[in-house]
């Protein structure tokens, strides 16, 4: 793909991913991408084809960044369960600081108005979270009588739930804020010797500072 059809897809899902997060899948024409792009409608047709498929793009964008926030915590050395908390910080952060992330989750809780199958994150992370407690089971760091594969499940879910109905909870405080105060709740039925403010503080220092950006950069594949 050449460097300007690159640029052009870009553009392309950036301003789109601004506008399904402003106003919606529903409140976004395929006019208003061309108008906040600068490109032409024919331009958004030729690269995806219709406003389902720009929608889909974005979504996918979004899942697509999340295997590279697993890597700084791949260590060996790193406690399953910490590496969960900490694992969950950096997500939190991308669904509240990142464009396309927000945008992406936005598209999710709308699916139903989207004509397409829209992608799930929880195919990845139920498994993903299944293997770290599964994990913390064998380290002996994991309460009498949880069940990873049906607590991963409902952990992945409440997760969900915290980052996309955090907002419009009364008390105004800040994502960090809420998702540690929810790990503090869920932390003491999860390890088998709880000190949740202790395994939360060292979490959070092994995340990786995050280079600050107004918009996700997108990884065109040629």
């Amino acid at each position: 793909m050449q460097e300007r059809a690159r640029a052009t897809r870009r553009a392309l899902l950036e301003s789109a991913a601004h506008l399904f997060l402003e106003q919606g899948y529903a409140g976004t024409s395929v006019t208003d991408i061309s108008d906040h792009s600068g490109k032409t409608s024919g331009a958004i047709y030729f690269h995806y084809s219709s406003k389902e498929n720009l929608a889909l793009a974005v979504v996918r964008e979004q899942f697509a960044s999340w295997p590279q926030l697993v890597t700084p915590y791949a260590a060996p050395g790193v406690p399953p369960l910490e590496k969960l908390v900490a694992l969950s910080f950096s997500i939190a952060r991308d669904l509240s600081e990142d464009t396309v992330a927000r945008a992406g989750a936005r598209l999710w809780a709308e699916r139903r108005s989207i004509d397409a199958a829209v992608p799930t994150p929880f195919d990845a992370w139920v498994p993903a979270v299944t293997r770290l407690l599964a994990e913390a089971r064998i380290r002996d760091e994991l309460a009498d009588g949880i069940q990873p594969s049906e607590t991963a499940a409902t952990l992945v879910c409440a997760f969900f739930g915290v980052c996309a109905l955090g907002d419009d909870v009364p008390g105004g405080r800040h994502w960090s804020d809420r998702l540690e105060r929810w790990w503090s709740l869920v932390l003491c039925a999860l390890q088998a010797h709880p000190d949740p403010g202790a395994l939360i503080a060292q979490a959070q220092r092994r995340i990786p500072a995050r280079q600050k950006a107004t918009t996700h950069l997108v990884r065109e594949r040629e």
